[in-house]
């Protein structure tokens, strides 16, 4: 349809996302899927019937604001359990609707037109445009390109009195690196006597692997006291289509990101958020995620032990990257095609977390998927 409205893009440079592009291509390959971090197998069916009972019960009208309170409190006693600090579910606990949401909502409420916010990169996508939207400036430091740590000294020069914000990831996406105690203290140092706000995106925190412990800022009271943590039932239970997720900050803060919540979506979905609620009370529905995932780890490492590819270190998430310039000086894009079409497999390359496009010849792989789809995406991959 022709219209004679002109669109004006708040976002002239930024297309279809990387996943939607790759899917569609693994689709029309018939490719195995090893790019999304989405699980292919099915959740437990105990939770699935508790959505059910939910609706059954009459649970299919909007839930409060904030969430239901018997799920906000399950969540508060959670993070106290394992982190040691208390948020109040009045006032300092929100669910929302999806991990993606929260950043968006957590973001457009505390960052202002002239602010700065710094991030990390390679990095999730979805950071920087938001920032953007809301005519703020994003402030990319690279991670180093042989361990992806942070360089803590480039942090410090970056910040300015703009500097309003400052995003984390770890368990990171898309490198599998966690927060060490030296990051930690550095983090505090850089924001200690500032009015900087940290947005820690936590929605692997469950999934950390070799016995190393998540440091949520949760854990840590001086960081907790300027930040405000991410989390996802998605990604702890295998249900990432459910969209509903968590928010803790301190109340000033969550005050602000509850008014653009509420415009937004108003209120999570109903049905999931009773479900959970049952699901909460056995920890060791998230606390076995570490386990299960490492066996899954493993598997892939194994399976790929003797390709051609070089794997990096995975300490969290569901993700391993794996570097292929010793077989081959593709650009990763093109490298990444190939491999749909020949070897029926999907990977992202490494570039789409850069916004530069920065290419160190590496893939992602995801593990969040059933042994034999593994251990069949190796065997493609090894024939390469």
């Amino acid at each position: 349809m022709q219209s004679a409205l002109q669109a004006r893009s708040k976002l002239p440079d930024v297309g279809t996302t990387i996943f939607t592009v790759i899917g569609q291509l693994a689709a029309e390959h018939n490719a195995l899927n090893l790019s999304q971090g989405a699980p292919n197998f099915a959740p437990d069916e105990a939770l699935v019937d508790g959505v059910t009972k939910a609706m059954r019960a009459g649970h299919n009208q909007y839930a409060p604001m904030a969430g239901i309170g018997a799920l906000r409190a399950v969540l508060s006693a959670k993070v106290e359990t394992l982190y040691g600090v208390h948020y109040d579910p009045s006032t300092e606990v929100t669910v929302i609707a999806s991990a993606s949401e929260g950043l968006y909502s957590t973001i457009s409420a505390l960052v202002h037109p002239g602010d700065e916010v710094i991030y990390f990169e390679p990095s999730f996508d979805s950071y920087a445009p938001i920032v953007r939207l809301q005519g703020a400036k994003p402030i990319a430091i690279k991670l180093s390109s042989q361990d992806f740590r942070v360089n803590w000294d480039e942090v410090s020069a970056a910040i300015t009195p703009k500097t309003r914000m400052i995003i984390v990831n770890s368990p990171h996406n898309p490198t599998a690196t966690i927060f060490s105690d030296a990051d930690i203290e550095r983090l505090k140092a850089v924001t200690r006597n500032t009015d900087i706000v940290i947005l820690s995106d936590e929605v692997y925190e469950h999934v950390v692997f070799d016995g190393a412990k998540h440091h949520s800022m949760a854990r840590h009271r001086e960081l907790a006291e300027r930040s405000v943590i991410v989390s996802s039932f998605g990604k702890s239970y295998h249900v990432t289509g459910w969209r509903v997720g968590y928010c803790l900050a301190p109340a000033a803060l969550m005050d602000e990101i509850r008014k653009v919540h509420q415009f937004m979506v108003f209120s999570a979905d109903t049905p999931m958020q009773y479900a959970f609620v049952e699901a909460l009370a056995n920890p060791q529905s998230y606390l076995g995620l570490s386990e299960f995932y490492q066996h899954k780890r493993d598997l892939l490492t194994r399976e790929l032990r003797d390709s051609p590819f070089e794997l990096l270190p995975s300490e969290g998430s569901f993700f391993m990257l794996a570097r292929f310039r010793s077989f081959s000086d593709e650009k990763d894009s093109d490298f990444v095609l190939r491999l749909i079409r020949d070897a029926k497999v999907a990977t992202i390359p490494l570039s789409a977390f850069y916004t530069d496009g920065t290419d160190g010849g590496l893939i992602r792989l995801s593990f969040s998927k059933d042994d034999d789809t593994l251990i069949e995406g190796a065997r493609r991959l090894r024939s390469i």
